[in-house]
């Protein structure tokens, strides 16, 4: 089986996580994409994240209509810090180790990738597939490799779709009072206004 993971924060969730998703699914053939929402990512220490029961909820509404997507939840029912290396052992050993797993990415965190926790475990065990990001310059692999070696081999570079959405600018908006409509699923933007969430 292929598995394609989309972690994140989703604070919230936006349309650009969805179609990117859904264009590595179709792209790289993918069984399903599992969306994970970060419990208590270790970059984001000290940074106020919205509670995880409201992240995981909105995650719920936006992926319902897709029978490929599906919501795990293992980051947020997990004590202590958040590290991508734990989630994809604790994802092999549930999905099975012939299971191929592809973690999904942007480009601006797969330049980060040298400073993660394990990055070459992390390499050994799925192949990282990564999207561009408006502002953000394609990332040399060759220099990866003193990092990561054989990363070069174990990655894939997406051309597409570059989708100019963010959740900080979601946020912003929210406080600001502006619509959000079309940048996240309708069901999201009512659990938002539903919840008061982002609201200064």
């Amino acid at each position: 089986m292929k598995i394609g993971i989309m972690g994140g924060t989703f604070d919230p969730i936006h349309l650009g996580h969805l179609i990117i998703a859904e264009d590595a699914r179709t792209r790289l053939e993918l069984d399903k994409v599992m969306f994970i929402p970060a419990g208590n990512p270790w970059m984001k220490s000290g940074h106020g994240i919205t509670p995880p029961r409201h992240r995981v909820e909105m995650v719920k509404l936006a992926i319902q209509s897709n029978p490929f997507f599906s919501l795990v939840t293992i980051e947020v029912d997990r004590p202590g810090s958040t590290f991508t290396v734990d989630t994809l052992e604790q994802l092999w050993k549930d999905v099975g180790y012939e299971s191929k797993l592809y973690l999904l990415m942007s480009w601006d965190s797969l330049k980060d990738m040298p400073n993660w926790k394990a990055p070459y475990r992390i390499s050994k065990m799925a192949t990282v597939v990564a999207f561009p990001r408006p502002g953000f310059n394609r990332p040399d692999i060759a220099s990866m490799e003193d990092v990561i070696p054989g990363f070069s081999e174990r990655n894939i570079m997406m051309e597409g779709p570059c989708i100019g959405i963010s959740s900080t600018d979601i946020r912003d908006r929210v406080a600001e009072g502006k619509s959000i409509r079309y940048l996240v699923p309708d069901a999201v933007e009512k659990y938002i206004t539903d919840n008061g969430l982002y609201k200064k």
